[in-house]
């Protein structure tokens, strides 16, 4: 029927019809071609449209990190209300509904008050040397010579004033003997000469810990030292300093620092560790040309409340951190970084070259639950929903969490399992939620959403003992040192140099943290160290050093040369007298 259709079609029809439905055909199929790019065109815009929403929300990020505070504030009372209801309902879960906040539970200031001011403080009770100032009037003074009137007191008042110290020439007289000998004839012998950290050193104890602690502790370079003390009237060339520093460095390190470190290893519960970088002078060149400086890396370890350990390593690599935690068997808290994964394979899995390691497949990871939150905060500058409730969630956890902090570890870790842990279980399971719908789409909140998702056991590992916290600041406070100090120093002299330096960031840090006056502490162990026995430095580390400075004589120790009598060993001590009684 068709067919006979398109004949009688054809017979009747004449040629311009005929060209006239070709070119139809000839339309309609490039209208169908011309459908199908524009339909590439839009898939093609849209690509580029998200590529430059994507790098414009990266530009914002830059911006805010270069041009703002670094601190991740936010807004929680907006973040409370956007999300009461969801609030609400997870409070009701976890059974924290009407817990009342830390600010009222232990009867502190609320949040975002301050204390009344108590006016203007004491000076007199500061343990300061004084100095007294009596003013008169003289037309009253001539009054009072004549009779005419009397002193009644004075109306006194404390301001703070400044004295410099300065450097001051110890003068060290070793007493000499005139003996006469059975031949007859006479010979002089002189008093030994004292033993010190570096030999022969133009520089006492107290002088060593005052550039130790202006250099690592205050960030003061060394020529700023050398332009100090030359207004003082003496004059210390910076290289003769920077030796002293890396004598006594590669002194401290091999000694109490390297005591500390077997200490930590062995007996840690948990360390947090995290790194940073430094410039490294290079070594020059035979032809005398300049060369970049290279990048070197510290490493800092804080063994529970007991030491602080920085470790220079010239690569930040899966060996480095391995060799560094080699022997160790806790917890390990550190953020997401790649070169720590190495630390949590079994011991069967990877290659040791004949020297196992015995920590290998015992330790535990704990992530650190600020950086799963900057994830979400960055992700806020999209303006996103998502984003702005995951940093609710998390920072309720946060404050849920602070409420039982002064607890003991058996309490918190109760506390957590009823109130903490429904909390985390609600807040992966929205996680996985939206992870599904975003996972396509590269940004911000997918990597903020897959960084949770990929580091759940290691987030909630803080559920497992009481002793273990929800993050990992205090290793980036400790790096702050060095991140303050290097805008000043520019570079390390070496890696010799960087290795003694870290040396002294050790034990600075670990004075700070046990509540030591760090110069103090620096003088004292330099006076003590060369008379120590080598099988007993740790008890001149800073956990112990209040009891090792109790039992050492104040007034050898008040000098600034001469021997020191060493007390007993108290450990040895202690079993010799259960012993014998």
């Amino acid at each position: 029927m068709a067919s006979a259709c398109c004949k009688w079609l054809c017979k009747h029809m004449d040629a311009q019809s005929i060209a006239t439905m070709h070119r139809i055909a000839e339309l309609e199929v490039a209208l169908a071609a011309e459908r199908e790019r524009v339909i590439a065109l839009e898939r093609e815009r849209d690509v580029l449209h998200a590529s430059h929403e994507r790098l414009r929300l990266e530009l914002e990020l830059l911006k805010r990190r270069l041009f703002f505070a670094k601190a991740e504030r936010v807004d929680t009372a907006q973040l409370e209300l956007e999300f009461a209801a969801k609030l609400r309902a997870l409070e009701e879960v976890a059974g924290t509904l009407n817990m009342p906040p830390r600010d009222e539970a232990d009867g502190s200031n609320p949040k975002g008050t301050r204390s009344k001011p108590k006016g203007r403080r004491d000076l007199r009770e500061l343990p300061l040397e004084e100095k007294r100032i009596e003013l008169t009037d003289p037309l009253f003074e001539k009054l009072v010579a004549e009779g005419k009137a009397e002193r009644a007191g004075f109306d006194e008042s404390c301001k703070l004033g400044w004295q410099r110290a300065g450097m001051r020439r110890i003068v060290i007289a070793r007493a000499k003997y005139s003996t006469v000998g059975a031949d007859g004839e006479s010979s002089t012998e002189a008093t030994p000469v004292p033993r010190e950290v570096v030999w022969r050193c133009l520089a006492t104890a107290s002088l060593l810990a005052h550039i130790i602690v202006a250099k690592f502790c205050e960030g003061m370079p060394l020529f700023r030292l050398e332009r100090r003390f030359g207004w003082d009237g003496v004059t210390i060339d910076r290289g003769t300093m920077s030796r002293w520093l890396e004598e006594v460095g590669g002194a401290l390190g091999a000694t109490i620092v390297a005591a500390m470190r077997q200490e930590a290893l062995a007996t840690a519960f948990c360390i947090a560790t995290d790194a940073t970088g430094a410039a490294i002078q290079p070594e020059p060149r035979k032809d005398g040309q300049r060369q970049p400086c290279r990048r070197g890396h510290f490493f800092v370890m804080l063994a529970d409340a007991d030491h602080v350990l920085f470790e220079y390593t010239p690569y930040e690599t899966s060996a480095v951190v391995s060799e560094l935690f080699k022997g160790f068997g806790g917890y390990v808290q550190a953020d997401a970084k790649s070169v720590y994964d190495v630390l949590f394979r079994a011991s069967e899995d990877e290659p040791t070259d004949g020297d196992d390691d015995a920590g290998a497949g015992k330790r535990k990871e704990v992530a650190c639950w600020v950086h799963g939150r900057r994830g979400f905060w960055e992700a806020t500058i999209a303006k996103c929903p998502i984003a702005r409730e995951g940093l609710a969630r998390i920072g309720r956890m946060f404050e849920l969490d602070a409420t039982w902090s002064d607890k003991p570890p058996d309490d918190i870790k109760r506390l957590r399992e009823a109130h903490l842990r429904p909390h985390m279980e609600a807040f992966f399971a929205w996680v996985d939620a939206e992870y599904e719908k975003v996972h396509n789409q590269r940004g911000l909140l997918r990597k903020a959403l897959g960084y949770a998702r990929r580091h759940k056991d290691a987030l909630c590992r803080v559920l497992d003992d009481g002793r273990l916290i929800m993050d990992n600041n205090r290793s980036e406070r400790e790096l702050r040192v060095i991140a303050v100090g290097r805008k000043a120093w520019l570079f390390f002299g070496s890696d010799d140099h960087a290795e003694s330096a870290a040396s002294h960031f050790s034990l600075l840090a670990s004075a700070r943290l046990h509540r030591l006056d760090p110069e103090a502490y620096i003088r004292d162990v330099l006076r003590v160290l060369p008379y120590w026995p080598k099988d007993r430095y740790l008890e001149l580390a800073p956990k112990y050093w209040s009891a090792t400075r109790a039992r050492l004589s104040a007034d050898e120790l008040l000098d600034e040369v001469g021997p020191i009598t060493v007390p007993p060993d108290a450990a040895a001590s202690s079993e010799q007298k259960a012993l014998t009684g």
